[in-house]
């Protein structure tokens, strides 16, 4: 069988190699990916600071249980100021074995015999904390590359899944359609008596061998782009240079397996209906094509739209990473909807567009209707993929730009103090009452930078948090105050931004920054949560971060020789910088991904139209010359480009609005101009080139060979 399948695919080069394309481009991005999630899996951190103890006590996470139809989850969440109780260090001493106790508040470095290290686990684990011993030591030290190595699952986690879904459904595509352009062969081979096992089976060989042969290109290319990230990932500073990668060869493997199996399920699917045909039928069979899906498709469409629909209302929750996931998931409903309902939409768009392109291209346009009409279900494909191409670059890359341009809108507009001091190892409490003292200075408030950790949905994550002293902060931070007030910031008391959840006058359940489980009372929800954080919370001790400081702009000396001095507008510009950095990855990933989506629309096309060369020769034989026949050509991608183009706008402003709504309480998102028109129009050169160019090539070639060549 895999020599009949070698044999065919020869003779067939442009299927093969727009399949090849798409699956070699597939064990890139999963190599490349899976590279640095086993990189972040396999990372054990050596022990630095306490590398002379045998047993290190510190809190470095919390674990959040949560119960949802009957299951328990659990989720860990990282501490970014985990303390140990100062009484755990006494009752350790008293453990026999114990030789020596060193305390630090941050942790506990122990000195014991192997005998000891259970019961010390025990105490570790009463206390709500834990102790980690031999290999494990490093765990219990913050570093750079635990910082990293969280970033790296993080990512793979919240991107891994989509991208996976993503080579499905590019891949799913390309191969239907290049089994559906073949489905004359398959159909004969049906009638000179080949069994149904037979077909798929040769269907399925031939997908194995491309799908195969694709690692020869995308294992290459999967080792250059790995190269490529890390050295961007170290530069911009999210993986220190010391952090360790792990060898490709196991990524490689992967990669080719998950489009092998991609692909050769998605040829089995598409074989399916072929195969079913009954010798007898096999020719009436390939004559034509039903126009639309059955039944199960119909139903299976509009549960799925009805799905995204509820999806767009869920995402209401959602902020920072997880806000990018929830748009992708929405999108990937919507798109899946969109390709199950493929025929019936193209079919009602050829009834809309029908008179605009008969008045328009007049018989040309006459004939492009009828090929719309007669053709819905072939052209599912390359709607989905225009639709997949539009939703992703006009969703997800713009929801990155609304965060980023909110967060320094709210940070500005928001800023009253004109001056802000710091210092790099902090400001003492009492810095600022002295700054309080100066001349011309009118407000100050002192800030400190903290994490809580809250609930969401099925789990928990950090959020941003500041403590800050209440008395003058109406006047050095507008926070956009929509309901409560800020005077009453005291005592057990919080506000919250309005994507929070929640209301004045709830007790919002919280672990503070040390792992610490609190209730506090919401006394105030304010707008400005992108640029002043989730929660404000109400200082209690400690150095503050900085000093915000609103003045009469002469106190400018006498703040120097307190710490360093800088204008609020140098803040803000230098928080854009920071957001343009740390939006770099996640701008990387959906790069890829709309890259990707735009190579499938661009393969799909190209299928599309070069299996059109027996069409067009007939066309040409009944007497419609090459001009009117490029003219129908054109008729057909403004009717198909209108629709997909409709489609893909309305599911991204869909997404976008509701993800931003969400997150910023803008209702209108706003899209970058010169965005707005790569998106759109690079869909329509894509569509344009992949298609006027396949024609223009078949056309050159005489009407009476075209006919008797092969789909």
């Amino acid at each position: 069988m895999f020599k009949l399948a070698l044999r065919l695919l020869r003779q067939r080069p442009g299927t093969s190699i727009a399949t090849l394309v798409a699956l070699a481009g597939g064990v890139m991005i999963l190599m490349t990916l899976a590279v640095f999630v086993e990189s972040g899996l396999r990372y054990q951190p050596e022990p630095q600071r306490y590398a002379a103890a045998d047993v290190v006590v510190a809190h470095r996470y919390i674990e959040v249980s949560t119960k949802e139809f009957g299951e328990v989850s659990v989720t860990k969440v990282p501490l970014p100021e985990g303390k140990v109780p100062p009484a755990l260090a006494d009752r350790i001493r008293a453990v026999p074995g114990v030789t020596d106790v060193q305390a630090d508040a941050q942790a506990i470095a122990i000195k014991a015999s192997p005998d000891a290290v259970k019961t010390i686990e025990g105490l570790a684990e009463e206390a709500g904390v834990e102790a980690y011993a031999g290999k494990e030591r490093g765990w219990a030290e913050g570093s750079a590359s635990i910082e990293a190595r969280s970033l790296l699952l993080e990512v793979g986690g919240a991107f891994g899944g989509y991208v996976v879904l993503l080579i499905v459904f590019v891949v799913a595509g390309t191969v239907g359609l290049s089994v559906r352009h073949r489905r004359r062969d398959l159909a004969l081979l049906r009638a000179v008596a080949a069994t149904p096992r037979q077909v798929r089976a040769l269907v399925v060989a031939e997908a194995a061998v491309v799908a195969l042969a694709s690692a020869a290109i995308g294992i290459p290319a999967g080792l250059w782009s790995t190269a490529w990230v890390h050295d961007q990932l170290i530069a911009r500073g999210f993986l220190p240079e010391s952090f360790p990668v792990t060898n490709p060869a196991t990524a490689a493997v992967f990669g080719t397996l998950i489009t092998l199996l991609i692909a050769v399920g998605a040829a089995r699917i598409a074989a399916r209906r072929v195969a079913r045909i009954r010798p007898a039928e096999a020719l009436g069979e390939i004559a034509v094509e039903p126009a639309h899906g059955g039944r199960v498709r119909g139903a299976s469409g509009l549960l799925t739209l009805a799905a995204a629909g509820m999806a767009t209302f869920f995402a209401a929750g959602t902020s920072g990473m997880t806000a990018v996931a929830a748009a992708l998931g929405m999108l990937y409903l919507y798109v899946i909807a969109v390709a199950l309902l493929a025929p019936w939409i193209n079919t009602y768009a050829a009834r809309v567009v029908a008179p605009v392109l008969r008045k328009v291209w007049g018989v040309s346009g006459d004939l492009a209707v009828a090929n719309l009409r007669a053709n819905a279900r072939g052209m599912a494909a390359v709607l989905s993929a225009l639709v997949l191409s539009v939703g992703f670059g006009g969703s997800v890359w713009f929801l990155q730009d609304n965060l980023e341009r909110q967060t320094v809108t709210q940070s500005r507009e928001g800023m009253l103090a004109d001056r802000v001091v710091a210092a790099p190892e902090g400001l003492p409490a009492s810095t600022a009452d002295r700054v309080r003292g100066i001349a011309g200075v009118r407000a100050v408030t002192g800030v400190q930078h903290t994490s809580i950790v809250v609930r969401v949905f099925d789990g928990a994550e950090q959020a941003e948090a500041r403590a800050v002293e209440p008395a003058q902060l109406s006047s050095t931070m507008d926070l956009g105050v929509r309901e409560g007030s800020l005077s009453a910031l005291t005592g057990d008391t919080i506000a919250v931004s309005s994507s929070a959840g929640w209301k004045v006058g709830d007790e919002a359940e919280m672990w503070l920054g040390d792992g610490t489980p609190v209730k506090r009372k919401v006394v105030a929800v304010y707008d400005r949560g992108l640029g002043f954080g989730d929660v404000l919370l109400p200082y209690v001790s400690g150095p503050y971060d900085e000093i915000l400081v609103r003045t009469d702009g002469s106190a400018d000396q006498a703040l120097a020789a307190l710490g360093q001095v800088r204008t609020t507008d140098d803040l803000t510009g230098q928080l854009g910088r920071d957001m343009a950095i740390s939006a770099w990855l996640n701008k990387m990933l959906i790069t890829v991904m709309v890259a990707y989506a735009a190579l499938a629309a661009g393969n799909t096309m190209v299928m599309a139209a070069l299996a059109r060369g027996r069409e067009l020769a007939v066309l040409r034989l009944a007497g419609v010359t090459p001009r009117q026949v490029r003219r129908m050509v054109n008729a057909e991608q403004v009717g198909l480009l209108g629709a997909a183009l409709t489609v893909g706008v309305v599911i991204a402003a869909l997404t976008l609005t509701a993800v931003v709504r969400a997150l910023t309480g803008t209702l209108v998102p706003y899209v970058p101009p010169m965005g707005g028109v790569v998106v759109l129009g690079g869909a329509i050169v894509l569509a344009l080139v992949t298609t006027v160019l396949p024609v223009s090539r078949l056309l050159r070639i005489p009407p009476v060979r075209a006919a008797g060549t092969k789909e």
